[in-house]
């Protein structure tokens, strides 16, 4: 089970992104990756997705007074970006956050949680940015739903989130 600091961050059901613009006085995003791309296996689980299929891949970094703090990785497949979801492709380094709780008709599944140890290729991805690596991060997942057509975004939080 993840210690205090930590639960109170993952369970919490409200926006992240609202959260860290609230503590941090500079907030930010930077897009590092958006591109389609393979899912990762309980992506394809989660979306009920065959492995072989494509699907854009945003990933981005959470800043909080310019020091990483989230890493998040959303999933859009393809049906959602011809569909009520097509505007993310122009989001640029802007929070998908903010979007998706500013729309009353999206909905969310419950969050799931998950402790990534240093193989699991979020965990790597999200470490290339520290100094240095801890044992493991934790992560949220959830599923948004918008029209019956659906994205899901994880969030990894980093170590420095809690400094």
């Amino acid at each position: 089970m993840a210690c205090r600091r930590d639960h109170a961050w993952l369970i919490n059901h409200d926006s992240l992104t609202a959260r860290l613009q609230k503590r941090y006085k500079h907030f930010a995003v930077r897009t590092l990756r958006m591109a389609q791309a393979r899912l990762i296996q309980d992506e394809c689980h989660v979306l009920h997705l065959n492995p072989s299929q494509l699907a854009t891949i945003r990933e981005v970094m959470l800043l909080g007074n310019r020091q990483a703090v989230v890493f998040a990785h959303s999933v859009i497949p393809r049906s959602a970006k011809r569909g009520p979801w097509h505007h993310l492709a122009g989001l640029g380094n802007q929070p998908l956050g903010a979007l998706l709780f500013a729309n009353p008709q999206i909905k969310r599944t419950p969050l799931r949680y998950k402790k990534l140890g240093r193989n699991h290729a979020l965990y790597q991805k999200a470490v290339v940015h520290l100094q240095h690596a801890p044992t493991f991060l934790w992560a949220r997942r959830s599923v948004f739903y918008l029209n019956c057509v659906n994205i899901l975004v994880t969030e990894v939080f980093l170590p420095t989130l809690y400094d």
